[in-house]
């Protein structure tokens, strides 16, 4: 029985590494790779890597990216619950600089064809599993079906509402429990909900109190998590629900790292946060943060996406 679920997309990555990344109109020479990626598969590598039984729902094309999908899933003992898709298995197109900061190019394929009916197919895995992650790289309703069902089975439902360009509404949020966006994808849900216009590149340095009322606003009865790369994560709980924790909301910093490729960092921070909630259920929640952040530092210490995946476990507790 997995005690996480992920439902999202895989990718095929195909990966560019070079000093710069290419300005419009130029050529540049580069280091070529491939290899397995998509924030679906990245957060269920790290959630098995982490520790926790995996099973990954997604949608796959009849090809060599679908069964390299099956192969690696079963290398890391993750259940895989793939629904066949006429079209391709997804790709990505990833350029990654000398820093180590990229820029990623999605298509979507198979992703794009994860059905209702698939998906509700497996409500057995979901009445034994503890946690569900979701991300939004496959079709909405979709997800947020699945949302749904995962709640009225009494799972504790996880949103990484990514990338910050997908389509969302206040009844997608409102499944969350967790809800987790990077800066960008904050900012975007803040315009897109709230009528609030913050820049990507000020939240951060906002203060601690008016983030926690933008958190308010966006998600009233769940808790907010805006990762913020080289400087931790913000959290926010809402009052009569601290999950644990001494008080509504607080700042945990980011850990020291040698970093090589933040490609996956955030699919990383995800796929930890699910496993130390689902093997650690009595914990505070900032315990769970903080092996989050060390789980996603020590993946930017390697190349790849779900490659760079850490067998990192948290502390009993």
């Amino acid at each position: 029985m997995s005690s996480v679920i992920v439902v999202g997309s895989f990718n095929v990555d195909h990966v560019w590494r070079c000093e710069t990344l290419p300005a419009p109109g130029a050529t540049i020479a580069g280091r070529y790779s491939t290899g397995p990626g998509g924030k679906g598969f990245n957060q269920a590598v790290a959630a098995a890597r982490a520790g926790a039984r995996t099973t990954f729902v997604c949608a796959l094309g009849d090809d060599p990216g679908g069964a390299m999908a099956r192969a690696l899933a079963a290398q890391d003992g993750i259940d895989l619950a793939a629904e066949a898709s006429t079209e391709p298995t997804g790709t990505g197109g990833i350029y990654v600089d000398g820093h180590g900061r990229n820029t990623i190019v999605i298509g979507a394929g198979a992703n794009a064809a994860l059905s209702l009916g698939f998906v509700q197919a497996q409500r057995a895995l979901l009445g034994s599993a503890r946690v569900l992650l979701a991300q939004l790289e496959s079709p909405i309703e979709t997800i947020e079906a699945t949302l749904a069902l995962a709640r009225e089975t009494g799972l504790t439902t996880v949103l990484n509402a990514a990338p910050a360009n997908a389509q969302t509404s206040i009844g997608l949020l409102k499944l969350a429990d967790v809800l987790t966006p990077n800066e960008t994808e904050f900012a975007a849900l803040l315009t897109r909900h709230v009528g609030e216009r913050v820049d990507a590149d000020d939240v951060a340095a906002t203060d601690g109190g008016s983030l926690h009322a933008l958190c308010r606003k966006l998600l009233p009865g769940g808790t907010v998590v805006v990762t913020l790369g080289a400087v931790g994560a913000f959290i926010s709980h809402p009052e009569d629900r601290q999950r644990g924790d001494a008080q509504p909301y607080y700042r945990i910093g980011a850990e020291a790292a040698q970093t090589v490729d933040t490609t996956g960092a955030g699919d990383a921070f995800n796929g930890a946060l699910v496993a130390s909630l689902a093997q650690s259920p009595n914990a505070g929640f900032a315990t769970h943060v903080r092996f989050a952040n060390h789980y996603a530092a020590r993946s930017t210490e390697a190349e790849g996406a779900a490659a760079s995946m850490p067998r990192l476990v948290p502390e009993a507790g």
